[in-house]
């Protein structure tokens, strides 16, 4: 197989990439993400992975593949995105609680001649969180980095997801079931 580069800073991606047994080389671009009007939510993910793989564009070897990937999460219809401060943090998970939300990763591979992009959502369903499970999770796990402001595979998601329908990995980061399956079909 070609020489993967995770296009990602993400330590969660690297560690599902690692956990499947991919090996990859991490190459980091700091691009602005704005996501076009008039996309629609659901297509917001994918175009945002798309953006960060035009980044790389002229720069792969011949032998690289690149993966880059966005996660947005979605609450009736809006876009939650990374919390800029602890009440950000406090408000998006005071919005979660009780509620079902959905998570959409978007992935882009991109070669010298080939570039596919897909999409994954997973339906979420999130107890009701008390404010001291709030608070206690913003201070301990500081989930500024995170869409929506929280982490599945932290105390959050192990004791506040209810029901969760698709792919857990997709919630955490890479929809790695459909990356894996993407990736056979690379040239």
């Amino acid at each position: 197989m070609d020489k993967i580069i995770l296009g990602s800073g993400s330590p969660r991606r690297a560690e599902i990439l690692q956990m499947a047994g991919f090996s990859f080389e991490i190459r980091k671009k700091d691009i602005e993400e704005i996501i076009a009007p008039g996309t629609d939510n659901l297509d917001a993910a994918e175009y945002l992975a798309n953006l960060k793989a035009d980044a790389f564009e002229n720069e792969l070897e011949k032998n690289e593949i690149l993966l880059t990937a966005d996660t947005v999460v979605i609450l009736d219809n809006s876009i939650l995105g990374k919390p800029k401060s602890h009440d950000d943090a406090k408000n998006m998970l005071t919005q979660l609680s009780g509620k079902t939300h959905l998570v959409t990763t978007g992935v882009c591979l991109r070669s010298n001649k080939q570039k596919v992009s897909f999409s994954d959502t997973t339906e979420v369903t999130f107890s009701t969180l008390s404010e001291d499970m709030i608070t206690f999770y913003i201070e301990q796990y500081k989930p500024f980095d995170k869409a929506g402001a929280y982490g599945v595979q932290e105390f959050l998601g192990m004791v506040a997801v209810e029901k969760m329908n698709g792919s857990f990995y997709n919630v955490m980061g890479l929809p790695i079931h459909k990356v894996y399956q993407e990736l056979q079909k690379f040239k």
